[in-house]
């Protein structure tokens, strides 16, 4: 046996979505309920483990043996699974994902996504929706079905017997996906990343309990108090009704469509002061801090470790990260001077204390959400990240020479960049100064093409610069950059050349290349970006774009348009991210433990004789395929985790 592709069906009475695979499987009625598997792409077979038949022997060690190569759509469930049902945990180096090689290749990562888009099964496979709702989860109990809690088996055994079709179909419709993409296999050292990230997954990152405990508590004291006085001002029933307070405003003079955090935002500049302090408590109301906290709840294991919160090529356009259950890259920032002391009054209790030393504590709760996160006793976290990442790579594939030397030595690029756009020396640009102000606005936000509405959306406005300052601030960046405006428009000819041609070219280290009805492109690192079905099409500007499918801002599968400077900001951003997995790699094989990685940043659980600068070493090491590219990791140690 070489190959041995797997699907379950399970039972638990903990949710799955809001608790993730590691938590669900601590459920005491966890249960695998449907083994279905097929044996080096031979027949699907079913064991029916419901009805006490056994996984045999002979699949039983398969499962532990390293050199059978393990298959399954999302194949961190199936092992975590297995892990409990075996009783032994199943370290993940002889596992593939069908799920990371459709996401490799730019294709959705649902099971029904990928069938569809590669056409490797025609039929529906969303009918087993309703009977993993019946079987899989708990159901409400009701006077017909005699007041029970689950559905078993016998409890419909026609809907039992399709359950059972369904399992084999999945495995089948997973067997068809797999022979689709044979002609794009997935380099190995994606797969020796994939395996440390379930590594990483597994070791999961503690929690301090009692500071999320805390502060739901002190949440829902300040929501009541905050709730009354915002019921007595404006005597509506429900003050958190969207269209409620909408209403009420509109018979007050004020006329919004939203009430979002930026609509919020506007409307308090004109309002005048007894609707502002009204909208202010709404603002208030409305913070997400909690959420945050009520999801740290129910993802945390029994040992108090939150597993399971990074998801492996999450970004399909670019490979990068994606966060699950706790949402660890969104993250509020913290910037309290006294982060301490505000974690300790939360944690203890004192919520009066709270109130009387800082203006918002729904705003302290957000600032503390990192501070949940906490090492094991007897140890530190270390967090390392680079140091302006996307700036260093943009430069070394454009070879903006200025860009670089900026990087070799002192590496202050938002000033360097206000000298070099205004010409002025390096020394009149201070922090602090308008100067570095627009330096730093443009550097954010006009790396990828942007122009005026980049600006706009980066906060321009908000820093002091005026409408009148926004074109000319774009143009002065773009004649201080010429080789990263030439790199945009490089890729964008070589792009359209081969989506025209049919062929390959290459431009600024970077292979582009169409193959079997796919836009292949090849990064330094050897790891492809995949652009599905690519087409040349006229855009709404009369010029022509080109076009491919994928899954768009509307979360669903459709055709997007793309130009050189977007195409260039996938390529950059995916290097990024190649190179934090190069760094994670290292530090893993130096014996790091890392816990959790957010963007550009690891947080590693180490010993108390750690040094950060050790860290920074490591990470700061340049990959033998991007010479010449000046990297540099700036890190710090702390107690709980935070943003120094």
């Amino acid at each position: 046996m070489r190959t041995l592709s797997i699907d379950i069906e399970t039972y638990s009475s903990v949710d799955l979505a809001k608790s993730g695979v590691y938590r669900y499987t601590e459920a005491p009625d966890f249960e695998i309920l449907l083994f279905g598997y097929s044996v080096d792409y031979g027949p699907v077979k079913v064991i029916d483990l419901a009805c006490d038949e056994k996984i045999t022997k002979e699949i039983q060690h398969a499962i532990l043996d390293n050199k059978v190569i393990k298959w399954a759509f999302n194949a961190q469930f199936e092992r975590i699974c297995l892990s409990r049902y075996l009783g032994i945990h199943l370290e993940p180096n002889s596992w593939r994902c069908t799920m990371v090689w459709s996401a490799y290749l730019g294709l959705p990562l649902s099971l029904e996504g990928a069938a569809f888009v590669t056409g490797a099964d025609k039929k529906k496979l969303t009918e087993g929706k309703e009977l993993i709702r019946y079987f899989s989860v708990p159901c409400k109990p009701t006077l017909s079905n005699g007041g029970r809690t689950r559905n078993l088996p016998e409890h419909a055994p026609n809907k039992w017997y399709s359950f059972k079709a369904y399992n084999v179909r999945d495995v089948e419709a997973e067997l068809s996906i797999q022979a689709k993409l044979q002609k794009f296999p997935v380099p190995d050292q994606e797969w020796q990343n994939y395996i440390l990230d379930q590594r990483i997954n597994d070791r999961g990152i503690q929690l301090d309990l009692e500071l999320v405990r805390q502060a739901i508590k002190c949440d829902d004291k300040v929501r009541e108090k905050l709730t009354n006085k915002l019921q007595t001002l404006t005597e509506l029933e429900n003050p958190n009704s969207v269209a409620q307070m909408k209403t009420w405003l509109s018979e007050h003079g004020l006329e919004t469509d939203s009430l979002d955090k930026a609509s919020v935002k506007v409307l308090l500049k004109d309002a005048p002061d007894h609707l502002s302090e009204v909208l202010e408590l709404r603002q208030l109301l409305a913070k997400s801090s909690v959420k945050k906290y009520i999801a740290m709840e129910n993802a945390v294991c029994s040992d108090n470790r939150a597993r399971g919160l990074i998801q492996f090529y999450g970004a399909n356009r670019t490979g990068r990260f994606a966060g699950r259950l706790i949402q660890v890259q969104n993250l509020p920032q913290n910037h309290l001077p006294d982060l301490e002391q505000a974690r300790r009054l939360v944690r203890d209790g004192h919520f009066e204390a709270l109130e009387l030393l800082y203006d918002s504590v729904p705003g302290v709760l957000s600032e503390l959400i990192r501070t949940a996160f906490v090492p094991k006793e007897g140890y530190k976290f270390i967090v390392a990240d680079f140091s302006a990442i996307e700036a260093r790579v943009i430069a070394w594939l454009a070879g903006e020479t200025w860009r670089n030397e900026v990087f070799a030595t002192h590496g202050k690029i938002y000033e360097a960049s206000a000298s070099q756009m205004f010409r002025v020396p390096l020394e009149e640009v201070t922090k602090g100064s308008p100067l570095r102000q627009k330096g730093k606005i443009a550097e954010l936000a006009l790396g990828y093409g942007g122009s005026v509405g980049a600006l706009k959306a980066m906060g321009a406005l908000d820093m002091g610069l005026t409408e009148e300052e926004l074109k000319p601030l774009v143009y002065t960046w773009r004649n201080a950059n010429p080789n990263i405006v030439r790199l945009w428009w490089d890729v964008d000819s070589a792009v359209k050349e081969v989506v025209k041609e049919r062929n390959s070219r290459e431009t600024h280290c970077i292979r582009f290349e169409y193959r079997s009805g796919m836009l292949l492109v090849w990064l330094p690192s050897g790891r492809q970006l995949t652009y599905v079905k690519p087409r040349m099409s006229i855009n709404s500007f009369g010029s022509e774009a080109v076009t491919y499918e994928g899954v768009g801002a509307t979360k669903k599968w459709e055709r997007i348009e793309s130009y050189g400077p977007k195409f260039v900001e996938n390529i950059v951003q995916a290097i990024s991210r190649d190179l934090l997995c190069y760094a994670m790699r290292k530090l893993d094989e130096s014996g790091f433990q890392i816990v959790m990685h957010v963007h550009d940043e690891a947080v590693l659980e180490v010993p108390l004789d750690v040094s950060a600068q050790e860290v920074c070493n490591l990470m700061g090491e340049t990959p033998p395929w991007a010479k010449g590219l000046l990297l540099r990791a700036d890190g710090y140690e702390c107690n709980f985790y935070k943003k120094d």
